[in-house]
């Protein structure tokens, strides 16, 4: 099982559309959790954020996440892309597509100390 911590949704749809997420995998008999952990990030060209975790398999969620942004009309965060390099670093890095139904609208690069329980930062975003 797969998961990743930089997923979001618009800010102000996070309950709704997790729940429906959840309700989707439940009804679809898919391995899919989703939950909110009550993180908010803020982006100069796109919004702010309602960040969610979810637990299973990762194609899964990003055909879901696509789904509910369609279905929802809202922006969303589709994240886990890791980056080619395989550098030790003192920070992970995790590069995520910002999405409005099918459309990539633009990219982020979150980055988190690898010490510590920080939060995922964003550190770069790109508008297509």
């Amino acid at each position: 099982m797969a998961n990743s911590e930089t997923f979001g949704v618009e800010k102000g749809h996070g309950e709704k559309i997790v729940g429906w997420l959840n309700e989707q995998s439940k009804t679809q008999n898919i391995k899919l959790e989703a939950r909110l952990y009550n993180y908010e990030v803020s982006t100069k060209n796109f919004g702010y954020f309602e960040m969610f975790s979810w637990m299973g398999d990762v194609q899964i969620a990003r055909k879901m996440i696509i789904k509910a942004s369609k279905k929802f009309k809202v922006k969303v965060i589709e994240g886990g892309y890791k980056p080619k390099e395989k550098l030790f670093k003192m920070k992970k890095f995790d590069f995520a597509k910002v999405k409005k139904g099918d459309k990539t609208i633009g990219q982020l690069e979150f980055a988190v100390s690898r010490i510590g329980n920080a939060q995922w930062e964003i550190q770069n975003e790109e508008r297509h």
